[in-house]
């Protein structure tokens, strides 16, 4: 059904029916979603109980991974890998297996670490190929296409750029399940949760910066800006319940309260702008309603929360010093005409309880309003969880104001004022840390990123034989993988082979020693004898200027076949992660060199 809609969705130019199209794909999409998530019981409600206390948790929104569809990377790698790097494209069978085998272990990730791990991995590898494949002036030839996780339709791009930008996205969608699945009845399952909304945002931030054209609307800035938003009004929840757990260290009596009714406004506060972000065009074209529905109810529901906290604030705590604290009075500015100073909270016993009591008709009114939205949306209902903290919220309050309420009451207390919002820990948007993750280049066989990508022409020049002078090779090599002719002197040997300053030495004898270390290659020179050695080496040229005739060689695979044959294979990079998605755009820069040492005999 999806591939029949697909092809209807390209092949027409009708509004209307792309339309009817683009709403069919959603709904297969968001089935697929489901189905995919009680495969990996990722639904909330099989793993938590029923509510028996404060602590119990609102469900948290966790986002569906993005899929793909299968991809051929042979042909376009085999073409270039004898191409431009003039390699027998044949004996990088493995590195190509290797790779279509990691991106196809990616399309259905574990959700949990392992998956992470694995979707890093592949990140990492795309950074590479990024580096080593692109040229400024054209591109793999590939045909990458993702679904998109909100509405199901699929997008087309042939840039390497989306398929990184597809995989970061995945990054933080893993992100937002496993801080779903976190048990939040515990410190060490709050921070965990906390900690995974954290790298969600960072990594939905990092997308945004950095991904300016997105052919799909879950990767448009207005999305991801909105998706940030969710994750770190998710990563202010968890703290809130975090500080609902039992411990030692935690404030109590008034100034716990009064924390815990700061935080929950603080947590209303920030789905209030959610809700914002999702109302506004064009996200609210798109974004699903049962998300927008249950934004709304948690902003109610903690709103409540934070004035039900204030009523025990004014209820439960005692007269005099405590209660006349500079933060007690900050919770309550805007008071109406009270005793007592403007501004402060009441301290007559009566003024308190009547002021708790409207305290309390706001929370009611609030955890009244958040239950009539859960019943207005079809996908909430079916969460009972959801239902039984609304209505275990809703029936405190009620059995707490029962309590304040009297007969004698005929004067309402006055609207009570807002809690102004205010949190102890501000959640902080962590980008996803690839560097974790310890990864060789697969195609690190094809010599060191600094001279050996598509970015880089060059000419190879060799065998050449140079004998030992009088005073050695006349020549100065600096730096490592490959080593770099820094100096020739005039009229020495190495200048009569025709040996250029900043040559790089690629191999020495017939083995090839892209990799090599600075102190091999001299190491290997002092041991020649009077016949001298025989060097490759290879110049790189202008980006505007063709391969040359005469002495250029187009392929390198003579000169590097025997790697393995000669028992010495290529190291991995010294660095171990890639470049960052920062660098997207950026040129692969060439290696700084090191110091200088001329080899004599």
């Amino acid at each position: 059904m999806r591939t029949g809609a697909e092809n209807l969705y390209r092949a027409t130019s009708n509004a209307w029916v792309r339309e009817t199209v683009a709403l069919e794909l959603s709904y297969v999409n968001s089935s697929l979603q489901l189905l995919k998530e009680e495969l990996e019981e990722l639904n909330g409600s099989a793993e938590v109980d029923r509510p028996k206390g404060e602590g119990v948790s609102v469900p948290m929104i966790p986002l569906g991974l993005k899929e793909t569809k299968e991809l051929d990377w042979s042909t376009p790698l085999r073409e270039l890998i004898s191409g431009h790097f003039g390699e027998d494209s044949a004996t990088y069978e493995a590195e190509i297996r290797e790779l279509e085998d990691l991106r196809q272990a990616i399309r259905t990730p574990s959700r949990g670490e392992a998956g992470l791990e694995l979707l890093m991995a592949y990140y990492n590898q795309l950074c590479f190929l990024d580096a080593r494949f692109i040229a400024p002036t054209r591109n793999l030839g590939l045909l990458f296409q993702w679904y998109d996780s909100l509405t199901g339709v699929p997008a087309q791009q042939r840039a390497l750029a989306f398929e990184k930008g597809s995989v970061l996205f995945n990054i933080g969608a893993l992100y937002t399940q496993i801080g779903a699945r976190q048990d939040r009845s515990c410190p060490e399952g709050t921070r965990r949760a906390i900690e995974a909304f954290q790298r969600a945002a960072g990594a939905f931030s990092l997308l945004r910066e950095n991904f300016s054209r997105a052919p799909s609307p879950d990767m448009s800035p207005a999305s991801l800006s909105m998706l940030e938003r969710l994750m770190t009004a998710q990563a202010q929840e968890c703290i809130f319940e975090g500080l609902l757990l039992p411990s030692t260290e935690a404030p109590q009596g008034c100034l716990a309260q009064l924390r815990l009714a700061q935080e929950a406004a603080q947590v209303a506060a920030e789905y209030r702008l959610v809700h914002q972000t999702m109302a506004q065009p064009p996200v609210r074209d798109y974004v699903p309603f049962p998300w927008t529905t249950l934004v709304r109810v948690k902003a109610e529901y903690f709103r409540a929360l934070a004035h039900y906290h204030a009523a025990a604030v004014l209820c439960d705590s005692p007269p005099a010093a405590e209660v006349d604290c500079p933060a007690l009075s900050q919770a309550f500015l805007g008071l109406p005409a009270t005793p007592g100073p403007p501004g402060a909270a009441p301290q007559e016993q009566e003024g308190r309880r009547m002021l708790g009591k409207a305290h309390l008709k706001r929370a009611i009114l609030g955890q009244e309003e958040a239950l009539r939205l859960h019943a207005v949306c079809r996908a909430l209902r079916s969460v009972d969880l959801l239902q039984a903290v609304l209505a275990q919220a809703l029936r405190r309050s009620l059995a707490r104001y029962s309590e304040l309420d009297r007969e004698d009451d005929f004067l309402e207390a006055t609207e009570a004022p807002d809690i102004p919002p205010k949190t102890q820990q501000k959640p902080e948007i962590r980008a996803p840390s690839f560097s974790r993750v310890k990864v060789t280049d697969i195609f690190h066989r094809l010599g060191p990123l600094s001279v050996f990508s598509a970015k880089n022409c060059w000419r190879l020049v060799g065998p050449v034989h140079v004998t030992r002078g009088e005073a050695g090779f006349g020549l100065t090599l600096r730096g490592d993988a490959p080593v770099l002719i820094a100096a020739v002197i005039p009229g020495g040997p190495a200048a009569a082979a025709g040996l250029r300053e900043g040559d790089y030495i690629v191999s020495l004898n017939g083995r090839p020693c892209k990799w090599w270390k600075h102190a091999e290659v001299v190491a290997q020179l002092k041991g020649v004898g009077d016949e001298g050695a025989s060097l490759q080496v290879v110049t790189l040229l202008p980006r505007a200027e063709p391969p040359s005739t005469g002495e250029h060689r187009p392929a390198l695979g003579a000169l590097l076949r025997g790697q393995k044959e000669c028992g010495r294979g290529p190291p991995a990079p010294g660095r171990a992660s890639p470049r960052p998605l920062l660098g997207w755009s950026r040129k692969a820069k060439r290696g700084k060199t090191r110091g200088r040492l001329s080899p004599h005999p």
